[in-house]
């Protein structure tokens, strides 16, 4: 039967660290723009793919890591897009699996999905500005960047990515490091498709991912502004009022208050119309 993608939301919603499959997750969501995606076949295919993997990934930790990281990277020749970055496709996992390229955050869903079939605990790290993996041993913890080859990194080289990839000032404490709960990996991944839907203008599917930001996080009043513009944009001004209403109701003092009350106008104005 499988995992129902919007009980799955609510739960995340409430508990952000519930052991939920994030590769499972990843491709019910993309169900949301493939409807007919046979899920359960893309799954079938990262287990086959962890039974190719155990080939690799033998030995102590170090040499298990290094198995999984050349078995994805070269023999598999996932990759990340640094040719079309902002291509949806690289969002959603099916296409990444068939396309072998996509964003660090998917590409370390793959490595996730594999290192935990395989046996190793694997973990999603969320710097800002990139993604990368981390596998962990009781003593030990590795981490590598799926969208670079699997390259291994240590505590200085994040800092000199996120500085030159942000042009700010970053070190990088314990906390950065640890494993990004389900609930957040799927937010981040959301995201990404929210900043390339926005970017295009394109507002149906902009409209579509928000309303899943939405289930994941009901409380955060700036998705339900973003939410009631782009449906707003979408000619969707009844559905609009209610967001944008809720936006002002909880936040009366933002700074952008004015502008969400000017579109709040527009909706009911175009509303009228239609009556």
């Amino acid at each position: 039967m499988g995992m129902n993608l919007d009980a799955a939301l609510t739960l995340l919603a409430r508990e952000p660290s519930a052991p939920l499959d994030v590769a499972e997750l990843a491709l019910r969501l993309a169900r949301d723009e493939y409807p007919d995606l046979d899920v359960e076949a893309y799954l079938g295919e990262l287990d086959a793919m962890a039974h190719e993997a155990r080939r690799f990934v033998r030995g102590d930790f170090d040499a298990r890591v290094h198995g999984l990281c050349r078995y994805l990277f070269h023999e598999m020749g996932f990759h990340g897009n640094t040719h079309d970055y902002y291509d949806p496709r690289n969002s959603y996992l099916n296409d990444v699996l068939d396309r072998r390229t996509g964003l660090p955050i998917t590409l370390s869903v793959v490595a996730i999905a594999i290192g935990t079939r395989v046996g190793l605990n694997v973990v999603g790290v969320g710097l800002p500005g990139h993604f990368l993996a981390r596998a962990i041993d009781e003593a030990t913890a590795i981490l590598f960047d799926p969208f670079h080859g699997g390259r291994r990194l240590d505590a200085d080289d994040c800092a000199q990515m996120i500085r030159r990839l942000t042009q700010q000032p970053f070190e990088v404490r314990p906390e950065h490091l640890r494993g990004v709960p389900p609930g957040l990996l799927t937010a981040r991944l959301l995201t990404n498709l929210k900043g390339v839907y926005q970017r295009t203008e394109d507002f149906p599917r902009a409209v579509r991912v928000l309303e899943r930001l939405c289930q994941l996080a009901p409380g955060d009043a700036e998705q339900r502004r973003d939410l009631g513009r782009a449906l707003l944009a979408a000619e969707q001004p009844g559905r609009a009022i209610d967001h944008l209403t809720a936006y002002v109701r909880m936040m009366p003092e933002a700074g952008d208050v004015a502008d969400v009350k000017e579109w709040l106008d527009q909706a009911r104005a175009a509303v009228a119309r239609w009556n």
